[in-house]
């Protein structure tokens, strides 16, 4: 059985689209030598066959048209947890450089059209080493990472034992405990605990 987050339920029709969005490269994977972009959409899209248009739609997250530095760091994953341990120097480093080769009239972010031209000329995300770039939420990374590869649409709720499973249903339990909790204390009149030692009475 599948289990779903509303962003996943938005993104990967999106994907599926662009998949078969009638792009002139040929069908590449994930091998290691081909350029960044691709490996990305190969590893964290499972998407092998794409033209730069859709992969500037697919990261332009706010749907504007233009890329801005957080959506940079967002398409190389920067924000997300596997990456807390690169300086943030680092990381302006990988926006400062991506701007540099596509924002071609410097105004602070990349249009489509820069994008399309720099793609034309030959111009290309660098791999910066930092990995494939995850930006999906726990429930989409979860399932292209292992559902999908270990699972299918028959897997029953039992047979989710995995560590990986096990970990992400965890988290869901835990998520549900922190929100029940939460939801107890925004009904009650006064919370103990946000009250200042020296002014509580026992």
């Amino acid at each position: 059985m599948l289990f779903h987050s509303l962003s996943y339920l938005l993104f990967y029709p999106l994907q599926l689209a662009l998949a078969h969005s009638g792009g002139h490269q040929e069908p590449l994977s994930s091998t290691g030598t081909a350029d960044w972009a691709t490996n990305h959409m190969a590893e964290e899209h499972h998407i092998s066959n794409f033209d730069p248009g859709a992969f500037f739609q697919l990261h332009d997250f706010d749907y504007s048209l233009t890329w801005t530095p957080d959506e940079i760091r967002r398409t190389y994953g920067l924000d997300d947890e596997s990456t807390k341990g690169i300086s943030d120097e680092k990381k302006a480093e990988v926006v400062k450089v991506t701007m540099e080769r596509f924002d071609l009239d410097g105004d602070g972010v990349i249009s489509r059209q820069e994008w399309l031209e720099g793609w034309r000329s030959g111009s290309r995300l660098q791999d910066f080493g930092l990995g494939p770039g995850h930006h999906g939420d726990d429930e989409y990374e979860y399932e292209i990472h292992h559902f999908e590869k270990f699972h299918d649409e028959n897997t029953r709720e039992e047979d989710l034992i995995h560590p990986e499973d096990i970990a992400h249903f965890r988290k869901h339990d835990e998520d549900e405990a922190a929100a029940a909790r939460q939801e107890e204390l925004d009904h009650m009149p006064i919370v103990e605990q946000n009250i200042p030692q020296k002014f509580r009475r026992y």
